[in-house]
């Protein structure tokens, strides 16, 4: 078997965003927020599903899967590969925004149903350790939760390591197909879980069809287009702070040789200055 890249944008829209296998999202939701028994999430309807993509059409990043339960709560889960500036208030952007569309002005805020919003991340993004954390508002001194509408998950593939043999729980099952799914060629053994095995077979190149697999190809050179702009800038950024400190260097009349060692730029470079 050979394995797509769950972090591609066509590839995650494909297998959380499947009207058909709803399974697959609802064995997720579950597995995130460690829902069991009468608290777990038992129906879903996916308010964005995935639909056979248009190459020429493809303009925007698609990163997230919108669905609702039956007791009207709003799920969010979002893919994120490199970690944008602002993203913590964009969360909150986006989570509020999604809330306060629910109604109307001039409509009853008791008709407000919770949001609960999922980002996978690969890069790290909280101060923690943890790879699975979850926030929410409450009171600083003793955890009480009073506003109770909206929550935020956080899975962080970098923090991730078990290895496959150390997997028991679902919740890391699920966390381990994401990270890493690309690099196998079988269905791992210790997957008992229908959602997860679901996901596994919409995972597998050999069942897509050519028109996906060319939206796949097409999103992956896109990713690494914004990936080596990003590195890029980041490089001028450095020669640009650099060159700043080579200016004040000469300006106190630090010798060249002095400036060469800290800043590392060469003579030519610093004498253009």
């Amino acid at each position: 078997m050979q394995f797509v890249d769950i972090k591609n944008d066509i590839a995650f829209r494909k297998i959380f965003g499947n009207e058909n296998k709803k399974i697959i999202l609802i064995s997720f939701l579950n597995a995130v927020m460690k829902l069991k028994g009468k608290d777990a999430i038992e129906a879903v309807e996916i308010l964005n599903p995935y639909q056979l993509p248009i190459i020429k059409n493809l303009k925007a990043s698609i990163i997230d899967v919108k669905a609702k339960d039956k007791k009207g709560k709003t799920y969010i889960i979002e893919m994120q590969v490199a970690e944008p500036d602002g993203l913590d208030k964009r969360l909150l952007y986006y989570a509020s925004k999604e809330y306060s569309q629910q109604i109307e002005s001039g409509e009853q805020y008791t008709e407000l149903k919770p949001v609960i919003f999922i980002g996978i991340f690969d890069f790290k993004f909280t101060i923690g350790e943890k790879y699975l954390s979850h926030h929410a508002v409450c009171d600083v001194e003793n955890g009480e939760r009073t506003i109770i509408d909206m929550d935020f998950y956080f899975v962080e593939l970098p923090k991730f390591t078990k290895q496959l043999e150390d997997l028991i729980e679902i919740t890391d099952k699920w966390i381990f197909f994401i990270k890493e799914v690309e690099n196998l060629t079988v269905i791992p053994e210790n997957v008992d879980d229908e959602g997860l095995k679901e996901a596994y077979h919409d995972a597998n190149k050999h069942s897509w069809e050519k028109e996906e697999l060319e939206a796949y190809d097409y999103a992956a050179m896109r990713e690494q287009d914004e990936r080596g702009k990003l590195v890029h800038a980041e490089k001028k950024g450095a020669k640009n702070s650099k060159i700043e400190i080579a200016r004040e260097m000469k300006n106190e009349g630090e010798p060249i040789e002095k400036i060469i060692k800290y800043t590392g730029l060469t003579a030519d470079e610093i004498s253009e200055i």
